[in-house]
């Protein structure tokens, strides 16, 4: 369709009114828990080195894929819990559930871990759409119970061969951490609608997230709510260790450099901030659109975004 064909927007008017609405009750949700809103930079001078997320460049900045750094630089700071609603950005990420733009809420609270974040997420989920029912599962016990395997002593080729079956070539089941990603999300598909948590990582998958290695079996105390199968949001209890901080940077920019992709260089200002001192808190990022495509029943996201990626 040529330009002059697609110049309206994605969505109905109707739904911008639905969105709006659903934006007013989220400020309302905080503005009553005393959550301070702030606004951190959508263009800047570091990105994240997350092997998974590739950065947008702008004239030798970044797009931000998350407000995650500027915001625990406000923590370190000194602010009270916050959070923030506005636009991030993701090279390549393109199709139903995804747009390279798409509208983040990302919130941080003081002296919560994460199973009290995580009562909060359903609070809030719970107002913008209705009451429902919650499981949660730890990561390991969900790919056990799909597909009869322990994940901590499972070979690279018990994890490929699983993935063959599910139909993925060994080409995208190189590495451990994309096969279990794979076996995941096969795994939260087959349990079809409902609302899931999935908690306690292996701490190879923290991410910024603590390591708790207080069980049997270490965890990473990170979390992510999946629902009717869309992963809707990401939580920690946030790693305060700046040079725990700096091994995981360190790390995340060698397996970047291993894999051909582009190498930004570690924000040295959120390892200082991390050395003046995180405070104890929690944080989660979650998908504004997606959850609005969830309330209104649209089957992705492009119908509740006023321009799509196509239209832009």
């Amino acid at each position: 369709m040529s330009e002059a064909h697609d110049w309206p927007p994605s969505c109905a008017i109707e739904t911008l009114h639905a969105r709006a609405a659903a934006l007013a009750a989220t400020r309302a949700f905080f503005a009553e828990r005393g959550v301070l809103e702030v606004n951190t930079p959508v263009l800047a001078s570091h990105t994240v080195l997350d092997p998974a997320i590739e950065s947008i460049a702008v004239g030798g900045r970044y797009l931000q894929t998350s407000p995650e750094y500027h915001m625990k630089r406000l923590l370190a700071a000194g602010a009270p819990s916050i959070y923030q609603l506005g636009p991030v950005f993701r090279q390549g990420e393109q199709g139903r559930w995804h747009n390279p733009e798409f509208l983040m809420l990302e919130w941080y609270r003081l002296d919560f871990d994460a199973n009290r974040l995580m009562l909060e997420v359903e609070e809030l989920v719970d107002c913008l759409l209705s009451p429902a029912p919650y499981l949660c599962i730890p990561y390991r016990q969900l790919l056990a119970d799909r597909f009869d395997i322990d994940i901590d002593t499972a070979s690279v080729d018990d994890l490929a061969d699983i993935c063959a079956q599910l139909g993925y070539k060994a080409s995208s089941t190189s590495r451990t951490e994309e096969a279990l990603d794979l076996m995941l999300a096969a795994a939260l598909a087959d349990r079809g609608e409902g609302r899931v948590f999935v908690t306690e990582y292996p701490p190879d998958q923290a991410a910024l997230a603590r390591v708790n290695a207080s069980k049997r079996r270490p965890h990473a105390e990170r979390f992510e709510l999946v629902i009717n199968g869309v992963e809707i949001a990401n939580g920690y209890h946030e790693l305060a260790d700046p040079d725990e901080l700096a091994q995981r940077m360190a790390a995340d920019t060698e397996k970047r450099r291993a894999s051909g992709l582009c190498v930004p260089k570690p924000d040295e200002r959120l390892l200082a901030a991390q050395r003046h001192g995180l405070p104890n808190c929690a944080g989660v990022a979650l998908g504004f659109d997606r959850l609005l495509a969830l309330k209104l029943g649209t089957d992705g996201i492009s119908p509740v975004l006023a321009f799509d990626w196509n239209r832009a």
